[in-house]
């Protein structure tokens, strides 16, 4: 037993002495390994430090190379600098010799001017005594005393002097024509701009929305007796097409227009639709129409802060919340023209409430020109003196188309609110067909005139332009030709604001070179 732990030992020592072995020339071969790394990195970092060594020789030389030229460019912009300021002090040397010369030259003026002024009072004083024998000699040869003399001189210079001062009247009334033109304009301007309205075209039908189909056999009834009805019944024209869930009320009266779509609108919410209801219905809106025409006036009257409207007055003011002209509501148009007036009268200091008043009267014809013979400004003059109304506001209804002469400030106030209302951009429309129509007639008023080659209606027919023979047409001609077209135009169209003619007469020559 003994025998096995002494081999067992012997053997534990051998393996340990071939452990430590074993580990011992690993650690030799490591060292050796370790040396020879060690030897290539020594090598390597020589072989490193050459080259960057190598390169930082070239980028040295590359950087002293770069500033010996940039040193080399300074140099050459010194000696440049250098030789800009020798030519600069060279022009000074010039130039103060030339002070120098000036000065004395001036020296030399003053010293001549002192001789001449020593000149001139000498010959001054001879020239007073010339006038003073002068006039004895004038006295004795005229057998004039001096106070006749004077008299004589004094009427001389007034009749100049007259004609002077007809002179400067003449250059005074053409500075003060300029300075109210340019006046009024901004006048003008100035109104126009605190006045924006929103204006929304009438047209001469009403959609009126219907449920169903079922609702829109009811409102025809059998055989349309319903719409045969109604139609008769309102006054109107009603349109019951393929188009769904709607009918159209057409009809130029915007009155019965409106009653017929208030009536229609009952019915059809009602759902009794026969001959006897639909006349009780529109009996019942006619009825009420008379008030909402009264509410639409006296909210006029109310708005513009106006007193002592007459109640006649009142209504004709607000039927007018029904009538269109050129598709501008007309009540929206004179309660505008009202403000625009009122603003006019501001700026010149005349009276704004009577201003107002003129202007929101001037249409108020229309309201009664389908029922009464003539033109709205006669009716409407006839009525505003029928109802007591100021003479100011009957002759600015009465001349806002120039019919006739206007008598006061406040008519040429109305006419030209009244312009600037309705020559406002999408303040008035009508159809393409009377527009082309318009444009049509415009041009052939300017070419029935002889030597008239061609007219061009243009700016939505507000200006025209003319252009004539030049060889049958001349200057002085010209102008009273473009003149006798303006006058033709206003007595034969009617159009709303003014209308521009513009003739142009030119010469021209051509020639091809080959």
């Amino acid at each position: 037993m003994s025998n096995e732990y002494i081999l067992i030992g012997i053997g534990l020592a051998v393996g340990a002495l071939l452990v430590y072995a074993y580990y011992k020339a690993r650690i030799v071969t490591a060292g050796k390994h370790a040396q020879g790394i060690l030897d290539e990195a020594e090598k390597e970092s020589g072989r490193l430090k050459e080259e960057y060594l190598a390169k930082a020789r070239k980028e040295s030389d590359k950087r002293r190379e770069h500033l010996e030229g940039e040193i080399g460019s300074k140099r050459k912009d010194l000696e440049s600098v250098e030789s800009r300021l020798a030519k600069k002090e060279d022009n000074l040397d010039r130039k103060f010799d030339l002070l120098n010369k000036k000065e004395s030259y001036l020296e030399n003026k003053d010293k001549s001017l002192d001789n001449r002024t020593s000149m001139m009072d000498q010959r001054e004083q001879e020239l007073e005594q010339v006038i003073e024998e002068e006039k004895a000699n004038l006295y004795r040869v005229t057998n004039l005393n001096q106070d006749e003399a004077k008299k004589l001189l004094l009427q001389k210079l007034e009749k100049e002097f007259e004609h002077e001062q007809e002179t400067m009247l003449n250059n005074m009334l053409e500075r003060v024509k300029v300075t109210a033109e340019t006046k009024s304009r901004e006048i003008l301007a100035t109104c126009i701009q605190r006045l924006a309205s929103s204006y929304c075209r009438d047209i001469t039908t009403s959609t009126i929305e219907i449920p169903n189909d079922e609702m829109k056999g009811r409102v025809i009834g059998r055989e349309g007796r319903n719409i045969r009805a109604f139609e008769k019944a309102a006054g109107v024209d009603v349109i019951v097409d393929d188009t769904p869930g709607v009918i159209i009320v057409s009809s130029f009266d915007s009155i019965r227009r409106e009653m017929a779509r208030q009536s229609m609108t009952q019915l059809i919410a009602d759902g009794r639709i026969h001959p006897t209801r639909i006349e009780e219905i529109v009996a019942q809106v006619k009825k009420g129409m008379n008030d909402i025409i009264q509410e639409q006036g006296k909210q006029a009257v109310f708005d513009l802060n106006l007193p002592g409207v007459h109640t006649k007055m009142v209504t004709l003011l607000g039927r007018l919340k029904f009538r269109s002209s050129y598709g501008q509501n007309v009540l929206e148009h004179v309660k505008e023209c009202a403000h625009l007036a009122g603003m006019l009268a501001a700026e010149l200091g005349v009276d704004i409430v009577l201003a107002k008043r003129c202007a929101l009267f001037h249409d108020v014809g229309k309201a009664v020109d389908h029922e009464i013979e003539g033109g709205h400004p006669e009716i409407g003059a006839n009525i505003a003196r029928r109802y007591d109304e100021p003479p100011e506001v009957v002759n600015s209804i009465a001349s806002h188309h120039n019919d006739v002469p206007m008598e006061s400030i406040y008519a040429v106030i109305t006419q030209i609110a009244d312009s600037i209302s309705g020559s406002r951009p999408g303040a008035r429309g009508e159809t393409l067909e009377r527009y082309i129509k318009k444009l049509e007639n415009l041009e052939a008023v300017a070419l029935s005139f002889s030597g008239v080659k061609a007219a061009n209606a243009i700016q939505a027919g507000r200006e025209i332009r003319v252009f004539v023979n030049a060889q049958k047409i001349g200057d002085k001609k010209a102008v009273k030709l473009c003149r006798d077209i303006a006058k033709e135009i206003e007595s034969t169209l009617q159009y709303p604001g003014e209308i521009k003619v513009t003739l142009l007469r030119e010469t021209r020559v051509v020639e091809y070179a080959r």
